[in-house]
């Protein structure tokens, strides 16, 4: 019984310890998958034109966490909302690559046009550090969108 608990109080410290070290280096999973999801919700219940420009605003707190921010595709390719840079909005990114060369916009599309949720590493300018790192992004589909939030490794 006395070794259950110490067990116990090791791994609360262990979570906490693992918590601000997340903290300390940016958003978590978790983190991204709850915000695609507080976004999906968003958009249903105030509607697109209110919730992209929400997601965009760099000021909106509420889309924002250390280095996770939403961006919304078109199915085409096209972006709706970007809450790391509203220039890339209306803007078509579909042959965008990444530094290895990967179609990752394309690659996207294409598989929220097969899968509800899921998730997709590829590489990407950390707007934080300024430096290229390897990025994991969740992303759900809604109607002909696909809403995504993601977060660097």
């Amino acid at each position: 019984m006395m070794m259950q608990r110490k067990w116990a109080v090791a791994m609360a410290l262990f979570a906490g310890l693992s918590t601000a070290w997340a903290a300390d280096g940016g958003a978590t999973k978790d983190d991204a998958t709850s915000m695609v999801q507080k976004g999906v919700a968003h958009v249903k219940s105030a509607g697109k034109d209110k919730a992209y420009a929400e997601f965009t605003d760099k000021a909106n707190a509420a889309w924002r966490k250390d280095d996770l921010y939403l961006v919304v595709y078109g199915l085409d390719g096209t972006v709706h909302a970007h809450g790391a840079n509203a220039k890339m909005v209306g803007k078509n990114l579909i042959e965008l690559k990444d530094i290895d060369g990967k179609l990752f916009v394309k690659e996207r599309v294409d598989m929220a046009k097969t899968k509800a949720s899921f998730w997709q590493d590829y590489k990407f300018t950390n707007p934080e550090t300024k430096k290229i790192e390897p990025k994991s992004m969740y992303c759900e589909k809604l109607d002909d969108t696909v809403v995504c939030g993601g977060i660097y490794k």
